[in-house]
């Protein structure tokens, strides 16, 4: 949560002169060697991809879109948010209300902010129902990131309704490795981590941690902390067999000066979150054409918000939720050639989640409490045929029955074919998706009641794309359609008070449709300039329950906070001492809710806007014997310092400079 975007903070912005030493700087990387072109992940036509059917494939046998983006990359640019690395991906919108640790959401393609299923090493860190948070997930040990646009729920079940974003961390292979970094910066930001990883036969291993503090972009109460630790094993006894562990931690705590429309008004109201993300996965080649692998995953989560009195005789609240989740999955891939794939699985998960609210008034006859606690067992089963690139033809075709103890069965499929001849590919896909009602919807108590008779929100979605290299792969263009349709829709009614008739029901409906295109480009070896640009189009088709033209849905109006026009642009140096990164967002103008005005709820529209980053790393030192390489790191956010919100009413960084070191030693 934030506040009024107009408001100047000098101390923390980066004068005149300098933001010109600091092009000095990145000219003189610049000005180094050169060492390589980055591939561009987007359109490139051979790399490997794993998410979009769960087997190591090259991309050219995936019709879906899929974006990848590197840890190496993300390092060279200082990038320390998961959120911050996902910006740059077509069609994908990341909103955050506010400094480091506000709530974030994510809109891919149109769809609700719960739409997208997220995993990191196979583990998902939606909460039952879809929301997945992602303001405390740092990037410090992302090696790589696969973001699939269009529909998954055949391979990944609820939630994976416009996409599936996949987070792989850094796993431990080669002679031992220690690596320590620290970077500081505007808003009073200090953050530091430290890893070790490597190989001692056949155990791999990584191990690591990090802390990031900062004071926020408000005068007072807006500080935050988080604390995160992970760590990888990966264990191959023979050359048949494997099994990897991983473990993620992280916790932290934001505190917040601002009410539900921005204002900064109060001086200790904090949100905290603790995460706990468990998952081992082992593997078994029966021969060189069947493969059988297990996956257990386990997440817990407690969040909440505590907003004690500012002063006696106020009131204060208290919000705590705990979510478990525990799942299964086994599956079997058989491969009859050396070109097609056969996948079944079968899955189960238990989700439980308990949550206590309270309002402490000095009038004890105002005060009240709400709590409630409910699990659920989710069971599926899933089937793809996957035909690899045979005289240039690919196809894919999956299916899936899931089984919920609460709404019973429910299918989903997926189809999909790719055409490749020479520089040219082009696909098409079609499938259906599906997302369970939260917990609190369906079992809520107390200040909101639950509808048990809620069904899961269903979508119907299909693309078309294009993608052709020229200049022997120094352009590659690719341009996707996509038109998506979301029906039964959860929507929230207010009741009369001391009403017992639930407040959620499935009546909203609405479509998403829009054009991406990317163009990547390699002028010269050391420079790689890419861009993207997005076209979406939403529309309310039923309003459901909600009636004005001030209300969150409104017949024939776009959807809130999906921009019609949004474009990304980076440009790339590298060089054998260092690399450069030049990154420019655009934003087009969006709906909005003004709350300023509690009894007055308005509909307005924010203003486009137009974001610069900066960031490079150069290497002060390199490795010798034991001297370990010595690299330093700048990034300048927000270079021109613009003034926006992304959410109306909540302050966003204005121009942030953040330097930094980190060591690396090979024993």
């Amino acid at each position: 949560m934030t506040t009024n975007g107009n408001a100047t903070m000098t101390t923390n912005r980066i004068s005149g002169p300098t933001a010109s030493v600091l092009a000095a700087l990145l000219a003189a990387i610049a000005a180094a060697t050169p060492l390589r072109a980055q591939q561009a992940d987007t359109v490139a036509l051979d790399e490997l991809v794993v998410t979009a059917t769960r087997v190591a494939v090259p991309r050219a046998a995936v019709p879906a879109a899929v974006t990848v983006l590197t840890g190496e990359a993300l390092r060279e640019r200082g990038v320390t948010h998961a959120l911050d690395a996902l910006r740059l991906t077509p069609s994908l919108h990341v909103i955050q209300s506010g400094s480091y640790g506000a709530t974030t959401s994510l809109f891919l393609r149109g769809g609700e902010s719960d739409y997208v299923q997220v995993l990191v090493d196979g583990v998902p860190l939606n909460e039952p129902g879809g929301r997945a948070d992602l303001a405390n997930l740092s990037a410090d040990e992302i090696e790589r990131i696969e973001i699939v646009r269009g529909p998954a729920s055949v391979l990944y079940g609820s939630d994976a309704v416009t996409g599936v974003i996949q987070i792989f961390t850094r796993a431990g292979a080669g002679r031992p490795t220690v690596r320590a970094g620290i970077r500081g910066g505007g808003y009073g930001t200090l953050g530091y981590d430290a890893g070790v990883s490597g190989q001692a036969g056949a155990l791999g291993y990584n191990v690591a941690a990090s802390h990031l503090t900062s004071d926020g972009v408000y005068e007072f109460n807006n500080e935050y902390r988080n604390t995160s630790a992970a760590a990888n094993l990966a264990f191959w006894p023979n050359a048949w067999t494997e099994a990897k562990l991983s473990v993620r931690y992280a916790d932290g705590v934001f505190h917040y000066p601002t009410d539900g429309a921005g204002n900064p008004v109060d001086r200790n109201a904090f949100a905290f979150e603790e995460r706990l993300a468990l998952g081992l996965e082992l593997g078994r080649a029966l021969s060189d054409r069947v493969r059988i692998g297990l996956l257990l995953t386990g997440s817990g989560l407690t969040r909440g918000d505590d907003n004690a009195a500012d002063e006696p005789g106020q009131g204060s609240s208290y919000l705590e939720t705990e979510v478990l989740r525990r799942g299964a999955d086994a599956r079997i891939d058989v491969r009859p050639t050396a070109a097609a794939t056969f996948t079944a699985g079968a899955t189960i998960e238990r989700q439980e989640e308990e949550s206590v609210s309270r309002w402490d008034d000095p009038n004890p006859d105002f005060s009240s409490r709400s709590e409630y606690a409910h699990r659920r067992m989710n069971r599926g089963y899933y089937a793809q045929a996957l035909l690899e690139p045979a005289a240039g033809l690919a196809f894919t075709l999956g299916a899936r029955l899931d089984d919920n103890e609460r709404f019973g069965t429910f299918e989903s499929y997926r189809a999909g074919a790719a055409w490749t001849h020479g520089a040219t590919r082009v696909r098409a896909a079609f499938g259906t998706a599906f997302k369970e009602p939260q917990i609190a919807e369906t079992y809520g108590s107390g200040y909101v009641v639950g509808n048990p008779a809620l069904e899961p929100e269903q979508s119907r979605s299909w693309e078309a794309g294009l993608e052709r290299s020229f200049l022997d792969g120094r352009l590659a263009l690719g341009a996707t359609y996509f038109d998506q349709r979301f029906r039964d829709m959860i929507q929230y009614r207010t009741q009369p008070p001391g009403s017992t008739e639930p407040n959620y029901f499935n009546v909203a409906e609405a479509k998403a449709a829009g054009l991406e295109l990317e163009a990547t480009v390699r002028p010269a070896a050391p420079v790689t300039a890419s861009i993207g640009f997005t076209r979406l189009e939403t529309e309310v088709l039923d309003a459901g329950f909600q009636a004005g033209p001030n209300a969150e849905f409104v017949e024939g109006e776009r959807l809130l906070r999906r921009p019609t026009h949004a474009v990304n642009a980076t440009v790339e140096y590298r060089a054998p001492r260092g690399a450069a990164h030049l990154v420019v967002r655009y934003t087009g103008d969006r709906d909005d809710l003004d709350f300023s005005d509690d009894m007055n709820v308005r509909r307005v529209t924010l203003d486009a806007h137009t974001v610069v980053d900066l960031g490079g790393e150069f290497r002060i030192l390199p490795a010798d014997g034991r001297r370990p390489a010595l690299i330093g790191t700048v990034r300048i956010d927000n270079a021109f310092d613009t003034e926006y919100q992304e959410v109306l009413g909540f302050r966003t960084r204005g121009r942030t400079l953040f330097l930094g070191a980190r060591m690396e030693l090979g024993l």
